[in-house]
């Protein structure tokens, strides 16, 4: 991959600088140390009624500043090092083409929904200015829902990194119901960070008047963790010498924050993370396969943009894979909406215009490519992931 040779070639132009680095402050430090002890002897010489003979000590540090040849001595690594910076300019103006408009497609996009892409990035890192300079400039006046969803998420998660959780609480009670229905334990997290400050800073009693107003309701569905919770009552006040001490760690404030956000994302039926970060993301990734491909198609003429399918598929992380892929077995290409996978009555699966191709246009029986089975095209079903 481009990438890694570049990083490959780049490791080893910085090795070459710290070899170069130390060789040249190697000989400095030698010429330093042979001046400074001529310069001694010449300030202090052994009788004080007869001067050093100034001529002898100069002579003598030439003698062994030659000897030490320290032109030659930076000389040789300096040359290898331009040389390998010299290989690695070359490397990057061969392989980071600086036009990536080669790889631009031309796609009629929704103006307003980028628009609100662009203006939700913003309100997630909690620059509202800036997102309702973005809606009021693309006309877009009614996104102000959008606006108050984002502002009340970063109000409670400030308050979380400020250890004031009460925001926090008060949001998991009013969509308890809503977090039980998705199998989020967020609720008891939280129920959880504030239980334990009053075990470590309150009275027992009070914490057992906590435990059984808020946390009583987990004790089948979390046994483990209510078990535990339970007996921190135990510990009053002195928790950090308890066998539940790692329950002050402030790691567990700084999960639940995070659990929070995603949850609060998920709730108002966005991704946690922002889609023009993953989107600007996945461009980076596939760029070189993108521009490359532009290239070779540009050298044979042909128009890759005209292309309803890329020839050459890019090869993206887990990351940006949101849902399943199918690729037919049988023609190499990807499952889309319009030539959907479809099942056999054998269970196996085929695209559909492979099976369309198989059955000429659903006029005849077929063979199934993997099995003796045949079919018609009447018998196979659309599979949906």
């Amino acid at each position: 991959m481009e990438l890694n040779s570049i990083k490959d070639a780049f490791e080893r132009v910085a090795k070459k600088q710290k070899l170069c680095s130390s060789k040249s402050q190697e000989t400095v430090d030698q010429v330093g140390h042979e001046i400074e002890q001529a310069l001694a002897t010449l300030q202090s010489p052994q009788d004080p009624s007869i001067p050093a003979d100034q001529k002898a000590v100069l002579t003598e540090l030439k003698s062994k500043l030659n000897a030490i040849g320290s032109l030659k001595q930076l000389e040789g690594p300096h040359k290898e090092l331009n040389s390998s910076l010299v290989k690695y300019q070359k490397l990057l103006e061969k392989s980071l083409n600086p036009d990536i408009s080669k790889a631009y497609r031309n796609v009629d996009f929704d103006t307003h929904i980028i628009s609100q892409i662009i203006a939700s990035h913003f309100y997630r890192q909690g620059l509202f200015d800036l997102g309702d300079n973005i809606l009021n400039e693309a006309g877009e006046p009614n996104a102000t829902a959008l606006r108050s969803q984002f502002l009340e998420m970063h109000q409670v998660i400030e308050a979380m990194r400020a250890r004031n959780i009460q925001p926090a609480l008060t949001w998991v009670s009013a969509n308890s119901e809503k977090l039980a229905q998705i199998g989020s334990n967020l609720e008891l997290k939280v129920h959880t960070l504030q239980y334990v400050e009053i075990v470590q800073n309150g009275t027992q009693a009070d914490a057992l008047k906590y435990s059984r107003t808020y946390l009583a309701r987990f004790a089948e569905s979390y046994k483990d963790d209510f078990q535990k919770l339970m007996g921190c009552l135990m510990y009053i006040r002195r928790l950090e010498n308890s066998p539940y001490f790692e329950l002050l760690s402030p790691i567990h404030w700084e999960t639940t924050t995070e659990e929070l956000a995603r949850q609060f994302c998920s709730l108002m039926g966005h991704s946690y993370e922002s889609p023009l970060s993953m989107v600007f993301a996945a461009g980076v990734e596939g760029l070189p396969t993108l521009l490359k491909l532009a290239n070779v198609m540009a050298a044979k003429k042909q128009e890759w943009q005209e292309m309803d399918q890329l020839p050459v598929p890019v090869e993206l992380g887990k990351e940006f894979q949101f849902h399943s892929i199918f690729v037919c077995p049988v023609s190499r290409d990807q499952a889309s909406e319009e030539n959907p996978p479809m099942l056999l009555p054998c269970l196996h699966v085929l695209c559909k215009q492979s099976i369309l191709k198989l059955s000429k246009n659903s006029t005849r029986t077929f063979k199934c490519p993997y099995c003796p089975a045949e079919t018609t095209v009447a018998h196979c079903r659309q599979v949906y992931f």
